[in-house]
């Protein structure tokens, strides 16, 4: 039976059995249940108890502190008692009432025989150490030019005095070419100046001729070249992205042959821009003004240059010309108008730029009469002119005859002609600080320092060619540093541009070296 079954209430004696099952063997029986307690739950309730814990109470207070009283006080030094301080007892120290009594008639007149000489007129003192030293500061290289040998053709300053322009080509190569070049700067007031690693450089596709710092804008430069295009360009080097701010186009108008040495910025009538000045060896002078709009140089006026445009009083000179070819520009800063060229067969003119209105449609070559009187004629090309800051009517020249010539612009014949070299003078210059001094750059690699106030004919310095590479190397160009006149930049064939520093000698202006100057300009002939 299932254990169960006696839940039913009733017994094994109640059911009657089978005659099947026999005997019975088995009966249904009720027992108490018995339980069992588990210990394991009660084990684990004994071990587990329930602790607390708690900080002791922290104690805070706040005081507050203030001065009771303040208090100044001063002092002051009592008045002095005049009466108190010693007198001198004796007024009249070793007979000096005596002596000064002697001589004072010999001292009234040797004061007035100083006061009618001149020997110290124009004599200023000079507080500051003279420096009789050149010195080489910065020999600046860029490792692209120097690797593909390339020239420095031009070297400018910025009008800071700051930063250094350079530009490169070829000087040597009379064949066409389309070999790429760069123009490239360096700030040397700048902490991070590295010399052989230009600050900025920018790719131009064709040799660069010319090159000319803005004057009044830091970031501005003007370069023209290219063997091909004789194109004149207008660089931005702040921006990196696209230096090229204005350039010429390619036309009939424009220049088709390589631009000279120079190209001048050129003040404007009723514009506040500058114009570019530029020339070629075709013989042309164009003026240029910048289109903002078109980002392009527009031709403002020009005018060419060939014999049957010379005045028949300069035909002699011409002659055996078949055209005037130019290799050199200048421009004088005391009259706009004035324009001074050199030209390959050794002419030297003086032309005059065409009048007009400002800005008018572009012109087409001049027919008018631009030359205006002519100088000596020299034995060959004429590569270099400058107009002299100190005096409107002197220049001086260089060339292939190795000469240094000083002009005045009322004669034909030079004032003065000075060796500099036995080759070729690249580029002449004088200094911004001193009216009698100017620098001359040769082929044999010196730059000679003439000063016209020494009665020798000699050079008072010689900078030879700075680095490794530098002796006999030509000097193809320089410049002067217009806001610190003691730096000289000279550009070389070797890709260097070498910065001297030069002595106090040099820069600092002389008593009466002006009016030496104008002595000078006086030896005109009647």
């Amino acid at each position: 039976a299932a254990p169960g079954s006696a839940s039913s209430g009733r017994t094994s004696s109640d059911v009657p059995l089978s005659p099947v099952q026999g005997p019975r063997m088995l009966a249904d029986e009720a027992l108490e249940a018995v339980s069992v307690q588990s210990r394991w739950r009660s084990s684990r309730l004994s071990s587990l108890e329930t602790r607390a814990c708690q900080t002791r109470r922290v104690h805070t207070a706040e005081a507050e502190v203030q001065t009771l009283s303040t208090a100044e006080t001063g002092s002051q030094t009592e008045a002095g008692n005049p009466a108190a301080e010693p007198e001198d007892p004796d007024p009249d120290p070793g007979g000096l009432k005596d002596f000064l009594g002697r001589v004072e008639d010999t001292l009234v007149r040797q004061l007035l025989r100083n006061s009618r000489s001149h020997a110290f007129d124009g004599f200023q003192v000079n507080w500051s150490d003279p420096s009789h030293l050149v010195s080489l500061r910065h020999c600046l290289q860029h490792p692209a030019g120097v690797q593909r040998s390339l020239q420095v053709t031009k070297v400018s300053w910025s009008c800071t005095g700051a930063v250094l322009a350079c530009a490169y080509g070829r000087i040597d190569d009379g064949d066409w070419s389309t070999e790429a070049a760069h123009v490239c700067t360096w700030n040397l007031l700048s902490p991070k100046l590295q010399p052989g690693r230009a600050e900025a450089v920018i790719d131009v596709p064709a040799a660069v001729s010319a090159l000319s710092c803005h004057p009044t804008h830091a970031a501005l430069l003007a370069g023209a070249g290219g063997l091909y295009s004789g194109r004149v360009v207008v660089w931005d080097t702040g921006r990196t992205d696209e230096p090229v701010l204005a350039q010429t186009g390619i036309s009939a108008e424009g220049h088709r042959e390589p631009v000279c040495e120079q190209v001048v910025w050129v003040p404007q009538q009723k514009s506040a821009e500058l114009g570019l000045l530029s020339a070629c060896s075709q013989g042309k002078v164009l003026l240029w003004r910048r289109d903002a709009e078109q980002r392009a140089l527009v031709l403002s006026a020009a005018f060419t240059l060939d014999p049957q445009q010379i005045p028949r009083s300069l035909k002699g000179q011409a002659q055996g010309c078949g055209s005037v070819g130019l290799t050199s520009l200048a421009l004088s800063s005391w009259d706009w108008d004035t324009v001074l060229v050199g030209s390959e067969g050794g002419l030297l003119l003086r032309c005059s730029l065409p009048t007009g209105p400002p800005w008018a449609a572009p012109p087409r070559a001049s027919p008018h009469r631009a030359a205006l009187f002519s100088f000596s004629r020299s034995s060959g090309p004429i590569y270099s002119i400058h107009p002299s800051p100190f005096h409107w009517g002197l220049f001086v020249s260089g060339g292939t005859d190795g000469l240094a010539h000083l002009h005045s612009l009322q004669q034909s014949a030079p004032l003065l002609s000075l060796k500099v070299c036995d080759s070729y003078v690249f580029q002449v210059q004088w200094s911004p600080s001193r009216p009698l001094v100017f620098a001359a750059a040769t082929a044999e690699g010196l730059v000679q320092v003439f000063d016209l106030g020494r009665r020798s004919p000699r050079p008072v310095a010689t900078l030879e060619g700075g680095g490794a590479a530098g002796g006999g190397v030509a000097a193809t160009c320089l410049a002067f540093n217009t806001q610190n006149a003691q730096l000289l930049a000279v550009g070389r064939a070797n890709g260097s541009v070498d910065v001297w520093h030069l002595s106090t000698d040099l820069t600092e202006q002389r008593p009466r070296e002006a009016e030496r100057l104008q002595q000078i300009a006086n030896r005109v002939a009647a």
